[in-house]
């Protein structure tokens, strides 16, 4: 290499160098990621509900992105994956978060467990053990500099809005919430409410808000409209936002047209209620409920709906807003 070559090349890398140091500067001056691993359990659905905390050890991951610099507090949201794992809609919603002024905590519970999806098969993990995820994500942030503690909500879209949700029942905060914390919001997209709870009805007096479409096939709305009726008459903060038209994953901008799930798992059918604690029944059987049971079926479908996806957007920014910006 001649003398010449090797100083305009040296040049070159040193402009280049600089050059990719001021954008990532620049990036930094609009927001920092930082990624956790996050030490839980995974415990089966009665092993949860009896408030056994000796689960398999697992490791899964948390993606917190700090909006902004400085050293000021910062609400956060935890996010909450549904059974296909983390979506394209959480850039969209990191993006709409991030852009008010909220911090974001997305968990990944699948990777670090060794799953793809539970889309077709269940029972590889329970959406009520997904909460001990929710709840060591909080334990992290509530000792982050940048993050108030007392201003962390939590957002679950499907199996992901299991925790979301029941994770205002103080049953479960009693047992599982790290010591002195809760979450000071509870938002559900989607939300399978099929299950009656023991004191299903004694929740946090913070504010849940949960969104669904009407024409959802794969977790239907009738469940939830019963259920945000039983939690108004016992004096919760509760509404339900109904959007006529919308299917299930009805913020899904990826995907083109109307989508079917030939092999996707639906209890659409199902009514279940946990008769005694950790055992969960059939409501029309009277027996222990499982995947095999009658009203178990396979087959839905999914489509994005832009006018629900903007609704839903301006909607939850503003609730959370009103709630920690004021």
């Amino acid at each position: 290499m001649n003398t010449s070559f090797a100083r305009a090349l040296t040049c070159w890398f040193t402009i280049a160098g600089s050059v990719f140091l001021l954008e990532d500067a620049r990036a930094q001056a609009v927001y920092r990621t930082e990624v956790y691993a996050l030490p839980t359990v995974t415990l089966s659905t009665a092993d949860f509900l009896l408030g056994k905390k000796d689960g398999k050890p697992a490791m899964i991951a948390g993606e917190l992105r700090i909006p902004k610099p400085g050293t000021d507090r910062l609400p956060a949201v935890v996010l909450v994956h549904g059974s296909g794992g983390v979506g394209f809609n959480f850039g969209m919603w990191e993006g709409d978060l991030n852009k008010a002024g909220f911090a974001t905590f997305v968990i990944d519970s699948f990777t670090g467990r060794g799953i793809t999806n539970t889309i077709a098969d269940q029972s590889q993990l329970s959406a009520y053990a997904m909460m001990n995820d929710a709840f060591a994500a909080l334990a992290v942030l509530g000792k982050h500099p940048r993050i108030d503690p007392n201003k962390i909500a939590i957002m679950g879209f499907s199996k992901g809005a299991v925790p979301s949700l029941y994770a205002s029942m103080n049953r479960f905060q009693n047992a599982y919430a790290p010591e002195g914390a809760s979450f000071a919001a509870y938002i559900g997209f989607y939300t399978p409410c099929n299950t009656a709870l023991i004191d299903d009805e004694k929740v946090s007096t913070k504010p849940i808000r949960l969104y669904h479409g009407v024409a959802d096939d794969w977790v239907p709305i009738g469940p939830c409209r019963d259920y945000v009726a039983r939690l108004k008459k016992a004096g919760a903060n509760i509404d339900l936002v109904e959007y006529p038209g919308a299917t299930h994953a009805f913020d899904y901008q990826n995907i083109s047209g109307t989508m079917q799930l030939p092999q996707a798992l639906t209890a659409r059918k199902c009514r279940f209620e946990e008769k005694q604690q950790g055992a969960i029944i059939n409501s029309d059987t009277g027996q222990l409920a499982t995947f095999n049971d009658p009203c178990i079926e396979r087959g839905v479908t999914i489509a994005y709906n832009a006018e629900a996806t903007e609704a839903a957007q301006k909607d939850v920014v503003e609730f959370l807003s009103k709630l920690f910006i004021k």
